[in-house]
């Protein structure tokens, strides 16, 4: 089976600073992977390469066999922070009518069949109802739901997630997950999250990111994770590598940053 994702001994940097490192990844049809790391290790960052918002100074990156660019119509993407002004008379319905845009081609007014698709992707997450009110009034998950029915109305194979539920509650994120978790029949799914003890029940594999990439086909997730992953340097070993093998919780612990 051809990968959805390939990426191969990339290296990326702003300004001369690197921020990547040797990359290498393979994401298959049907794989819903998590990317976890500190803050400014390069989540973000590798989302944006994939997507091809970013080019890399070396290595490939290849979406559905082609370049980010000729892939970006298979692709929905939810981005960490949409910044939104509140008093915008912008509804629910315009915001996903927005990922139809250039698809096939770019119109003034979304047609009748557009509205219907758009209607349709907010029926999957549950917010037809709130087809007509205006994006500011809605609550912080529901919000971040119009903004993946927009990623989802044009069906992508890939969907790709930075920190979906980081301002949603706690009974929030577990639906969104579980949706997540049923989309995945039928779409690939890429997520950034610090929700690692949420994720772990619904990830099949963990992409730990620090500068370099460490990947791990389970979804195995611990508490001691949480305590060594984000005070970890990018020199450092993979958190993920040190539960693993199975280190003592006191090594973990005592382990100097």
């Amino acid at each position: 089976m051809a990968p959805i994702v390939e990426i191969n001994n990339l290296e990326f940097s702003y300004n001369g600073e690197p921020a990547l490192e040797d990359i290498s990844l393979t994401l298959r049809k049907g794989d819903f992977t998590a990317v976890i790391g500190p803050n400014g290790g390069g989540k973000t960052t590798l989302l944006k390469l994939i997507l091809g918002l970013l080019a890399p100074d070396k290595g490939t990156v290849r979406v559905d066999g082609v370049s980010p660019q000729k892939a970006s119509p298979s692709m929905g993407y939810v981005p960490q922070n949409v910044h939104l002004n509140s008093t915008f008379p912008v509804t629910a319905m315009d915001v996903v009518l927005m990922g139809k845009l250039g698809f096939p081609k770019r119109r003034r007014r979304p047609s009748a069949d557009h509205r219907k698709e758009a209607l349709a992707a907010l029926e999957r997450l549950e917010m037809d109802n709130c087809a007509e009110k205006r994006i500011g009034a809605l609550s912080s998950g529901q919000r971040q739901r119009v903004f993946i029915a927009r990623a989802l109305v044009t069906r992508p194979k890939l969907l790709l997630l930075d920190e979906p539920t980081a301002s949603v509650d706690t009974k929030g994120q577990t639906d969104l997950y579980v949706f997540l978790k049923e989309l995945n029949r039928e779409i690939t799914i890429l997520v950034v999250s610090h929700d690692l003890l949420v994720i772990s029940r619904y990830v099949q594999s963990v992409a730990c990111v620090n500068r370099r990439l460490h990947f791990h086909d389970r979804a195995e997730i611990t508490g001691e994770m949480l305590e060594t992953m984000y005070p970890c340097s990018a020199e450092e070993a993979c958190p993920v590598e040190l539960v693993a093998h199975g280190l003592p919780h006191r090594v973990l612990k005592g382990h100097d940053h």
